[in-house]
């Protein structure tokens, strides 16, 4: 709409039918003198404005991977398709770039462009710092942090100093004096967690709160966290008041494990809407990164699916007549291959050292085997044929010489090993141990005997010292009550032993 200034009117005459127009000159679209435009572009084109081009339009899609193998034509086909492998997982590629040099080698970097930022993004934080191999670690950026990184001052600045915040202590339960334990309990389904201290004489409640979790609660493998299952994902609380510690954004959770320091946490969702891909993650504690993702196991195995090395540096799953060994902080394969085992069905690690045992089912003639391997040479430091083996169970612990029998209290802090006279004619007995290996209590079979035996000599003794005794007792035989029942007179004697007044007024 147009309008002129003032109160000038325009008078437009119309042509008539009869006036002859003249169609070779070329129209006039100026706007005529006077004329403003008052309607703004963002409301007479705002459907057109959406779809204008901006200059930094798909450059959030891209990243940029630093790190990779420079190679030659002939092995540039498979480079593409390990990385497609590894990349692909996070969504669709829909171009990418590897630059070359005058030779046709691979530069070492290479372009990738998503279908939308989102993508980009999580193979950024997903990837970022994992090794390919021993040789190649990758570096993955967003193309649009070039720019932050290029625009940074020649001159430095010191950061604006900030507000010292104290952070809590995760381990303050370990100065109770005392020592008292903690224990948690659920009251109805979700709706409320009670922390209690089994304090002497009656157990302390340290905390309440009510909808603390959905589902259910465990504690970390050393204390020192609380984990609670929510719809969107896992929560872990610690320090003295129980505050928010980190949050793992993984729908439907049902099922958590922790690595023995508790630098790792593996949640699974068998439900996830976010691929096959994202229904096992193994997470940093710390910083609450995704550290990687795998997809479920084909059959039913039984959880925790990984089990950890004692110092977290490794973490292996059984599968199919192999065993895969991963390292961290890579998260890779080591070595970059899984451990091929036929007949495998079942390992665990050495509580002390990096050292696997796992044990092969027998196969018609050929016998079971218990196999110990040294990680991560891979060196098979022993090995023993068994037979007529139906199932086998893995205790790894301190040596104890002819041990037969090995049971754990519910609780971790106690072992029992049992030594079997079927199995051993010396040293029999049972022992109870502390998880550190301290020994507590032994019950021998060869104290018992030392003892028996001592008893018999004094039987023996006192056999022998019976003439002794009846001559100092006028030969009458006192051993048994009713040796002399003729001349054995019953007496009964009474003692004065308090006496009391009480005053009735």
């Amino acid at each position: 709409m147009a309008k002129k200034k003032g109160d000038e009117k325009v008078n437009q005459t119309p042509q008539s039918d009869n006036e002859e127009q003249n169609f070779d000159e070329e129209p006039d679209f100026d706007d005529p003198e006077g004329y403003v435009d008052d309607i703004p572009d963002e409301e007479l084109l705002a459907d057109i404005l959406e779809k204008k081009p901006k200059e930094s339009d798909g450059y959030e899609n891209v990243v940029v991977v630093d790190g990779c193998p420079q190679v030659g034509p002939e092995r540039l086909e498979k480079l593409q398709s390990v990385i497609n492998k590894i990349f692909g997982k996070f969504g669709k590629i829909v171009s990418d770039y590897y630059p070359t040099s005058e030779n046709g080698n691979t530069t070492g970097y290479i372009f990738l462009e998503y279908d939308n930022p989102q993508n980009a993004a999580e193979a950024v934080k997903a990837t970022n710092n994992c090794k390919l191999d021993k040789q190649h670690t990758f570096l993955v950026n967003l193309f649009t942090d070039f720019k932050k990184y290029s625009e940074i001052p020649k001159e430095w600045e010191p950061p604006t100093p900030q507000p010292f915040k104290v952070q809590s202590d995760l381990q303050w339960y370990l100065m109770d004096p005392d020592a008292y334990d903690q224990y948690l309990v659920g009251i109805g389904t979700g709706v409320a967690l009670q922390v209690w201290q089994n304090a002497l004489p009656e157990p302390v409640l340290l905390q309440e709160r009510p909808n603390w979790t959905e589902t259910y609660a465990v504690w970390s493998p050393l204390g020192t966290y609380l984990a609670t299952f929510h719809w969107r994902g896992v929560a872990l609380w610690a320090g003295p008041k129980f505050s928010q510690f980190q949050k793992f954004f993984h729908p439907e959770a049902r099922f958590i494990s922790f690595s023995p320091c508790e630098n790792y946490i593996v949640t699974f969702s068998p439900s996830s809407d976010r691929g096959d891909d994202k229904k096992l993650i193994i997470w940093d504690i710390r910083t609450g990164q995704e550290k990687r993702s795998f997809p479920p196991p084909d059959e039913y195995v039984t959880w925790p699916i990984f089990r950890w090395s004692k110092d977290d540096k490794f973490f292996a799953r059984l599968g199919a007549d192999v065993l895969s060994v991963y390292e961290t902080p890579g998260f890779g394969l080591l070595d970059k291959k899984s451990i091929k085992i036929t007949g495998i069905r079942d390992f665990s690690w050495s509580p002390t050292d990096n050292v696997l045992a796992y044990w092969v089912a027998e196969d018609k003639d050929v016998p079971a085997r218990v196999t110990l391997l040294e990680l991560p040479n891979r060196t098979e430091i022993r090995s023993k044929n068994l037979f007529s083996v139906a199932d086998c169970k893995i205790h790894l612990l301190k040596k104890y010489i002819e041990m037969s029998g090995i049971e754990w209290d519910p609780t971790g802090r106690y072992v029992v090993t049992g030594v079997s006279s079927l199995k051993c004619k010396m040293d029999c007995g049972y022992y109870i141990r502390s998880f550190q290996g301290k020994e507590l209590v032994a019950k021998r079979t060869e104290q018992m005997k030392k003892h028996v035996e001592y008893r018999e000599a004094k039987k023996e003794e006192w056999a022998e010292q019976k003439p002794r005794r009846l001559e100092l007792r006028n030969y009458v035989d006192t051993d048994g009550l009713d040796t002399d029942q003729a001349n054995t007179v019953e007496e009964v004697v009474e003692f004065f032993v308090k006496e009391e007044q009480t005053v009735i007024e």
